[in-house]
């Protein structure tokens, strides 16, 4: 191969020829027409931004406003949950002449009530059998005892604790045993 072969031949300069050099008359409609193109431009992307910045700002409102609707009406659930617990206890109270076993009878259906009205709203109790390991997430101990069981575990349960979808609402006030 020669090193001709590269270079461009006659024929190639005569298809493409090069380009004559422009008139500053010329030069100055190229450049405004550049300049027109460019503004023309620059007024969409303008204008496309402050679309796009509406559409987030209208976004976070909306989302802020379903969060707020949200705690809302999850309150209003649970409050319309307890609404038979408080109908029973005003029923049990208008009863005059109720015998301690009517009483008794009524308290043990509205706890039921209540404690039905609070899982259906992941509100669960924490109560820790004796021997249970003491978890200082779920318990708070107040006191500790020398006891028989394994050192640092639950002895008793001085007040349930609660759980309210997995997070603590309340620890449960617990003894502990000592280490021996």
């Amino acid at each position: 191969m020669s090193d001709n072969a590269n270079s461009p031949s006659p024929e190639d300069s005569a298809e493409h020829p090069a380009p004559a050099p422009l008139s500053e008359a010329e030069q100055l409609a190229q450049a405004l027409t550049d300049l027109a193109l460019l503004q023309a431009k620059s007024a969409d992307l303008a204008d496309q931004f402050l679309r796009a910045k509406a559409d987030s700002e209208n976004a976070r409102r909306r989302a802020e406003e379903e969060v707020s609707k949200a705690r809302k009406f999850a309150l209003e659930s649970f409050a319309e949950s307890l609404l038979p617990v408080a109908d029973s206890l005003e029923a049990g109270l208008s009863i005059k002449d109720a015998t301690v076993e009517q009483i008794n009878e009524g308290a043990q259906a509205t706890l039921r009530q209540l404690l039905a009205a609070l899982e259906r709203n992941k509100v669960i109790a924490i109560n820790p059998a004796a021997g249970t390991k003491f978890d200082p997430h779920h318990h708070q101990a107040i006191s500790v005892v020398p006891s028989e069981h394994e050192a640092n575990t639950v002895v008793a349960v001085l007040q349930k604790g609660y759980l309210i979808s997995e997070r603590v609402l309340r620890p449960a006030l617990v003894t502990v045993s000592a280490p021996k």
